[in-house]
């Protein structure tokens, strides 16, 4: 483990920082040591970083950067969009490292995706496996692009000696997450749908596949603390995962909710929508070894969490919409 970055004279950029994990990342950097004045959030008003010049405005004078920044959703967006979730990831990321390291910037902390796993990877998910097959198909635009982008840190540190670092956090979940049906992954939709069907009556809730895939879920200031622990202590090519190591299936998962939520109906498969990845649970312990990164937030909990946050803040989400 390599001796902890002191943040409390660093500049440090958070793109996505304005974000549903971004606001717990700023969070655990203050936590810390870094300053709030040093701190830099970028948002897409004012710094499109699809083109170049704003990726060098952003990376002027900052000696940390830490890439949140992603355009994502769950599978409807990635079958809906999958040329802008490719051409955004990959332009975002590509020229945000290029311009980092022609800043001089002393670490970039590259956030990557679970759906860069292949679809068919043997569980539980091992870093070394990464290449080993084509990602889920669904998925694939997206995951493709955030991995081109670890080639491209593993490049510059070969020929630079930039120092950056590419973590894989696997599904969030939590407080303020995207509860958008257009675009929300899979905790947030149930969570919206059960709420909905309750506030109607509805006796049966419609939910896409069987049920029978698997997916692993990290509470986000769970998430948010192993990346500023990587970013402060760890300094290598390979890619660490970041999770909890607890899989459930997604009928296990909906059902869970229902209980929590006090919902009684029916649930209708729909099986002729995709499943997505058949399953997803991460082996974390590379995280552990590399920074000391273990998730604390039992899984129960903070789900009844994310839950009560949707509860009270409902009316302001569906607004939104």
């Amino acid at each position: 483990m390599s001796p902890a970055m002191n943040f409390s004279n660093k500049k440090i950029l958070v793109t996505g920082g304005a974000g549903f994990l971004g606001k717990q990342v700023v969070d655990q950097l203050l936590q810390a040591g870094a300053k709030v004045e040093n701190i830099l959030i970028v948002r897409s008003r004012d710094y499109n970083l699809c083109e170049m010049e704003a990726c060098q405005r952003a990376v002027q004078g900052q000696d940390v950067v830490i890439h949140l920044a992603a355009h994502v959703g769950g599978i409807g967006l990635n079958r809906e969009k999958p040329a802008e979730l490719f051409y955004d990831n990959l332009m975002m990321g590509t020229q945000l490292i290029h311009a980092a390291y022609q800043a001089g910037v002393e670490k970039f902390t590259c956030v990557g995706t679970i759906c860069a796993y292949p679809k068919f990877t043997p569980v539980p998910f091992k870093e070394e496996d990464l290449w080993n097959g084509y990602p889920e198909e669904t998925n694939a635009p997206y995951g493709i692009a955030k991995k081109a982008l670890l080639v491209q840190l593993q490049a510059y540190r070969q020929q630079y000696g930039f120092d950056g670092i590419y973590l894989l956090p696997v599904n969030l979940y939590g407080p303020e997450d995207n509860f958008d049906p257009r675009s929300s992954h899979v905790i947030p939709a149930l969570i919206r749908k059960v709420h909905e069907a309750k506030e109607r009556g509805d006796r049966t809730i419609p939910v896409w596949g069987d049920g029978s895939p698997t997916r692993e879920f990290l509470y986000s200031t769970d998430a948010a603390r192993g990346i500023v622990m990587g970013t402060q202590s760890f300094s290598g090519e390979e890619p660490i995962n970041l999770g909890t190591g607890y899989e459930i299936s997604i009928r296990d998962l909906i059902t869970l909710i229902c209980e929590l939520m006090g919902y009684e109906g029916e649930l209708i498969w729909e099986t002729n929508q995709p499943n997505g990845q058949p399953r997803r649970c991460l082996d974390t312990q590379k995280a552990k070894a590399a920074f000391g990164f273990v998730a604390e937030m039992e899984f129960r909990e903070g789900l009844k969490r994310t839950i009560e946050w949707y509860g009270k803040n409902a009316a302001r989400e569906l607004a939104a919409v």
